[in-house]
């Protein structure tokens, strides 16, 4: 898995084990950790120093491009793939290079990215949206109607999607420590699968994934999460043209107002038969 997981030694516990009797079940093992490093996205027209960092986020490195693309399309500072010139990986100025830096030249006619004290790009690992200074400067307004999308699915059909998604969650099954996004079709099929330490990272690299493949809008698409669904998801998934967004823990109220203003259908508590569906049951069939 190269960078995205990294070894450590840890006495391990276990109060349970009845040991020989001095060391009272404590051994000395090695663990598996998820990685999590800083990922610099610069922006910027061509020619020299004229790409200024936009945005740092905490990730797992992997699928940085994929990062990259959908934190611009999601932030809505790019409308397409055909916006972007050129996106590759930098060395940075640690030692030895750790490439944590990804360099984007935009297509030239785009606009540049302005730079706003208002608006701190600065996310960690569990908050996409948490240093922006209010609710209405993260309102951003998707081009796409998915209130229009006729998608319908089964009740039957998103209640095994959890299984598939953790099926698939290769570095988390050695690591515990990482979240997933995973993209299906209406038929239940898994279209691309992202992992990392933060939520909103395993969406984007989801939908940068779909933006260099030319698949937007994700019409007819339902985009499942492994933790919570909050309103930077939710927007994500509108700014993609996602029209069923499915978690399996809980939603926020924002997150609700937002699906509900979009004409998304958010589904949250999906585990083992039961789903709560907080808007768009008309999507769902029984």
């Amino acid at each position: 898995m190269g960078r995205a997981t990294d070894r450590r030694s840890v006495l391990r516990i276990d109060l349970d084990a009845t040991g020989d009797g001095r060391g009272r079940g404590r051994v000395r093992r090695q663990d598996t950790l998820a990685a999590e490093e800083p990922l610099e996205i610069r922006v910027g027209a061509a020619g020299p120093g004229r790409r200024r960092p936009l945005a740092v986020t905490m990730r797992t490195p992997g699928d940085d491009l994929d990062l990259a693309i959908g934190f611009l399309l999601t932030e809505g500072l790019i409308r397409s793939a055909e916006d972007v010139h050129t996106a590759q990986l930098c060395a940075g100025t640690e030692t030895p290079n750790t490439y944590n830096v990804v360099d984007v030249v935009l297509t030239p006619g785009v606009p540049e990215p302005v730079t706003d004290p208002s608006r701190n790009f600065y996310t960690t690992s569990s908050c996409g949206v948490c240093g922006k200074a209010s609710i209405e400067s993260v309102r951003t307004r998707s081009r796409f109607a998915v209130q229009d999308d006729p998608l319908t699915v089964t009740a039957e059909l998103l209640a095994a999607l959890p299984d598939r998604l953790r099926a698939a969650q290769r570095t988390f099954d050695r690591t515990g420590g990482l979240h997933a996004a995973g993209l299906f079709t209406a038929d239940g099929e898994m279209v691309v699968l992202r992992e990392d330490v933060g939520r909103h990272n395993a969406v984007d690299k989801v939908i940068g994934w779909a933006t260099r493949e030319g698949r937007l809008p994700l019409a007819g698409h339902v985009l499942l999460v492994s933790g919570r669904a909050s309103f930077e998801l939710t927007q994500k998934a509108w700014m993609a043209g996602v029209p069923l967004l499915a978690a399996v823990s809980a939603p926020s109220t924002l997150a609700v107002e937002l699906a509900e203003e979009a004409g998304m259908t958010l589904v949250g508590f999906l585990r083992g038969p039961t789903m709560n569906v907080y808007t768009g049951a008309a999507r769902i069939g029984g």
